[in-house]
């Protein structure tokens, strides 16, 4: 899209070689150790490195902890915690959505995962919901400092629906951004 809002049609130059995977996604929380509760405890999410470290923050020296939760394709979960209250507080979300589903972190389970991590839910006796997109079904759970955990699992047929939508991306976006607002996901159980 250009700085005036119109589409772009110009292909972009896109990298030879596109990330390898998602190294890791970093969310600040309060509570290290209810983190670590939730995701290792409850979801079974295996705590695999801790940092201990020391960075400046707003011209302070502050002590930080760096947790890392392990995903199957080497990826991670990452956490940092600060000392300091104060500093905490600075680095925090600002001000929280009213409406908070759509911020969120995604990963991608096989069916017996996706069964498994709902009773982990429903024993630790946590809420969660189901969604499902057509495009994948969804469970979401939401972890002490309110990061929002989707798991997904494909659908059959999963590669037509990924062929169509990969085939139509940008002549799509193009009509949504024209104003054109209807809804181009049939699949999806009303």
């Amino acid at each position: 899209m250009s700085p005036d809002g119109a589409v772009t049609t110009q292909k972009p130059a896109l990298l030879a070689q596109l990330p390898l995977r998602l190294h890791h996604h970093a969310y600040v929380v309060r509570d290290q150790e209810a983190n670590r509760h939730f995701f290792e405890d409850i979801l079974g999410i295996p705590l695999v490195a801790t940092w201990c470290e020391r960075t400046r923050v707003q011209e302070r020296d502050v002590a930080m902890c760096h947790t890392f939760f392990g995903l199957e394709d080497g990826g991670a979960l990452a956490f940092f915690a600060f000392a300091d209250p104060e500093i905490y507080q600075l680095c925090i979300a600002e001000k929280p959505p009213k409406v908070g589903n759509f911020d969120h972190v995604a990963f991608k389970v096989e069916p017996g995962t996706y069964g498994e991590i709902i009773d982990r839910l429903a024993a630790a006796g946590l809420p969660y919901r189901e969604n499902d997109h057509g495009y994948c079904k969804s469970v979401y759970a939401t972890s002490p400092d309110g990061l929002i955990v989707e798991f997904t699992v494909d659908p059959p047929g999963v590669e037509q629906i990924d062929a169509m939508r990969r085939a139509d991306a940008h002549s799509e976006l193009a009509r949504w951004v024209g104003g054109d607002h209807r809804v181009n996901n049939t699949i999806r159980p009303h």
